[in-house]
């Protein structure tokens, strides 16, 4: 029973952290506006770049990334309760907290479920939880980003490859089957959320409309 609650607290605390939505926050308190009736209509960096400029960006990518590492390190914590015999991965509790993090982003219960693609609060878990991986992923995210100027193209390839990257450490740093299996099952539901709330992006991409970097968005 103890476990259960340990459990549950971990998710709830991720999800209602994450779905404090510091795009929309940002919008609201100092514009006077509401990020998601412009552009892309997402509450996330890019769009608060090209609609409010590069102060709201950095606030929005520096709220959605402490949250991002605030859930996993809370959740993490909670897991130390955990009793001796409960015989549950270690990683359990902060890929299920980075999951519910990025869920809380994407559909925010303070802002009718409305809420921004989840990249940045992702990263920020995987900064709590492997930092040695951020490195590569920017390089990847850079690699799609720089020759086409599409953020959501370099975003897609980051999830893409974060549960490859994920299997590749494991495997190197030798960890049990266990806790190898839900690493990269927990990699794996990360980068397929961030890959599914990127789906009209993939389809502008595809029909050679995305936004582009640095270009101005028509409203």
């Amino acid at each position: 029973m103890m476990t259960f609650f340990i459990v549950l607290a971990a998710a709830a605390q991720a999800y209602l952290l994450g779905s404090v939505d510091t795009g929309i926050l940002v919008s609201k308190y100092l514009y006077h506006d509401d990020v998601r009736n412009h552009g892309s209509g997402a509450a996330g960096m890019t769009n608060m770049l090209r609609t409010f400029g590069k102060k709201a960006a950095a606030l929005t990518a520096a709220g959605d990334v402490l949250k991002g590492v605030a859930a996993v390190c809370i959740g993490r914590w909670l897991f130390g309760f955990l009793p001796a015999d409960a015989a549950v991965s270690p990683y359990l509790g902060v890929y299920l907290t980075a999951i519910l993090a990025v869920v809380g982003h994407t559909k925010p219960i303070y802002f009718g479920f409305k809420g921004g693609k989840g990249v940045l609060v992702a990263g920020g878990a995987i900064l709590a939880i492997q930092p040695i991986l951020l490195p590569v992923l920017t390089i990847v995210f850079l690699l799609c980003l720089v020759p086409t100027g599409m953020v959501s193209l370099g975003s897609i390839a980051m999830a893409a490859s974060y549960p490859v990257l994920t299997l590749i450490y494991g495997l190197l740093k030798g960890f049990a089957a266990d806790d190898l299996i839900v690493c990269v099952v927990g990699a794996a539901i990360m980068g397929g959320m961030v890959i599914w709330m990127h789906r009209a992006n993939i389809q502008r991409i595809r029909e050679g409309k995305e936004y582009r970097f640095g270009s101005k968005h028509k409203q």
